[in-house]
């Protein structure tokens, strides 16, 4: 997997670029402010970087870049739960507009900055000129520590979040007892008023429905005894002229055979007719008026009014109101339980402190073998008796990270004691300190691209020599694209990009070109020696490409 291209539009000084990348180390070069970070702020940006309206050129109404990478099996899963199809390469895309508004794509699907981003660390690291300075916030140092030693807070942190919300519910239920318990007796005489109640969850459609039957069972009775009348028991009944009406169209039904279909659905509703009478006889001899049992469900349906009223809700909702009440006292009664409370808190913390210890134990392994790698990176570097020292100091107080602190110290010289990064004196040995932690971790990370932006600022002659080496070993098994002023370095690279600026109507722009054979000679030149070249320097280019692998020149 590595990066296969980027594309810049209108971005910075650079009206149009579209760039071919192979694997293998690619130097970057070129006269200073030619705009040689100008691509590693691009490829920045389309990897999620914070973004503003400063981007765009001057003139133009946005900015845009693009990236293609080869797509990595391993992120076949996190596609699927951004919504987004897999396929065989990845492109990233973001605009910026120039009122600084920002979008962002991948495969042509809309994504957020954070999506952007989350993708974008695992496609590529980028080491910065100035990486030394993070190595002084705590937070880096041990966020480098733990990537080392293969260490994820991320329980940790679950188990720390967990611990600090039972102590602030403990906390807040000892501050809050008093109210606690008169919020208590107010829902407990609440809910012993509803409770004497009892209402079912459907109780009050029931009882109404009762009541409205027998409060009108005279008149249903009546309604009955009609019904029957004209159906069957009067002189001239429904029965009997149905029946007389299907007895003429059977007699016909030899001359019209439609009658006979006519009478068979006649015959089918008299027999409805019948078992309808049926019907209504029984519903007669079990309709009771009952004026015991109505006046019991006048005495219902007057309390469940009566409470509805005090309580301002409808009737039908009392049920429900008297569950959300015996919820809310249930979790009152919880709340107020300090002892539970305690316990809870007590629990949290030993499992905060489990976890804990086990990521100490990991960070104390680690350590020392992280200070070794990067004692023997310093060695290559020039740094000759060097050594780096990975501290673990006990915290003043229990945090989200852990039990301890880490640090750095560095000795840039054999007999020297090892100090804080912060008070290494010199630039160079700074410089050189930041690319061997570079150099040693960067083969922690899944991404496949190593950008190293002006790493080597601060060191020359021999050390720079090995930088070249080890970006060239680097790049056997990973993408590496180096930003440079050295041509010790870039002359190890595999491929070389020359980034150059010119003036076109009062305009200055920013270009990048592949640059090999002479044209590459002539650039190695001009980095020792500057613009005026000679056959010295020249010679000297020759040589030192020469020197690198064959397919580096």
């Amino acid at each position: 997997m590595s990066l296969k291209s980027i594309a810049l539009r209108d971005f910075v000084i650079v009206r149009e670029l579209d760039l071919d990348l192979m694997d293998g180390f690619t130097a970057l070069t070129g006269e200073t402010g030619a705009g040689k970070s100008i691509l590693i702020g691009a490829l920045q940006l389309v990897l999620g970087a914070r973004s503003d309206a400063g981007v765009v050129r001057e003139g133009a109404g946005r900015c845009e870049i693009s990236a293609e990478f080869d797509s990595p099996a391993r992120l076949a899963s996190w596609l699927e739960q951004a919504g987004l199809e897999p396929g065989d390469t990845l492109l990233l895309r973001r605009t910026v507009d120039a009122q600084g508004k920002s979008r962002a794509w991948i495969n042509g699907s809309t994504v957020t900055i954070t999506q952007l981003k989350d993708i974008g660390s695992q496609l590529v690291d980028i080491h910065g000129q100035h990486a030394w300075q993070s190595l002084t916030r705590p937070d880096a140092v041990r966020g480098l520590l733990d990537s080392y030693a293969g260490v994820s807070t991320d329980l940790l942190s679950l188990r720390w979040q967990e611990w600090r919300m039972a102590q602030r519910i403990l906390a807040q239920a000892k501050e809050a007892q008093e109210s606690l318990e008169r919020d208590r007796e107010r829902l407990a005489w609440q809910i012993g008023e509803l409770a004497k109640l009892a209402p079912g969850a459907h109780e009050w459609e029931e009882i109404n429905a009762q009541h409205g039957r027998l409060s009108n069972m005279q008149d249903l009775r009546d309604a009955v005894q009609t019904a029957v009348d004209a159906l069957r028991e009067a002189d001239d009944n429904a029965l009997q002229l149905l029946s007389r009406a299907i007895h003429a169209l059977e007699n016909q039904a030899h001359i019209e055979p439609e009658f006979k279909t006519l009478a068979e659905v006649l015959s089918t509703a008299l027999a409805q007719m019948d078992d309808t009478v049926h019907s209504l006889r029984a519903y007669a001899r079990d309709a009771e008026l009952e004026p015991l049992r109505l006046a019991e469900l006048d005495e219902r349906l007057a309390q469940w009014v009566s409470l509805a009223r005090r309580y301002k809700r409808a009737p039908a909702e009392l049920p429900e109101l008297l569950a959300s009440w015996q919820a809310e006292l249930r979790a009152l009664d919880k709340a107020a339980d300090l002892v539970q409370l305690e316990k809870k808190e007590n629990q949290t913390k030993a499992e905060y402190l489990k976890e804990a210890c086990q990521v100490s134990r990991l960070r104390s392994q680690a350590a020392p073998l992280l200070a070794n790698a990067i004692t023997q990176a310093m060695q290559d570097l020039g740094m000759q008796g060097g050594r780096f020292e990975v501290v673990l100091a006990p915290a003043e107080q229990l945090a989200q990270h852990g039990l301890e602190q880490a640090e750095f110290l560095v000795a840039g010289h054999g007999g020297s004691t090892p100090r804080p990064v912060t008070k290494v004196a010199s630039g160079g040995e700074l410089s050189r300190i930041a690319l061997a932690i570079a150099v040693t971790t960067s083969q922690l990370g899944q991404a496949q691209t190593l950008v190293f932006d002006e790493v080597d600022s601060g060191v020359g002659g021999a050390v720079a020599e090995t930088v070249g080496r080890l970006m060239r070993q680097l790049g056997q098994d990973r993408q590496v694209m180096a930003v440079t002023h050295l041509p010790q370095v870039a002359a190890f690279a595999n491929h070389h990009l020359v980034v150059s600026k010119r003036s076109e109507q009062g305009t200055t722009l920013s270009t990048v070109e592949h640059v090999t054979g002479k044209l590459r000679v002539t650039e190695i030149a001009r980095m020792l020696g500057g613009e005026r070249l000679s056959g010295a320097t020249l010679a000297h280019a020759t040589e030192m490409l020469g020197q690198s692998p064959e397919e580096g020149i």
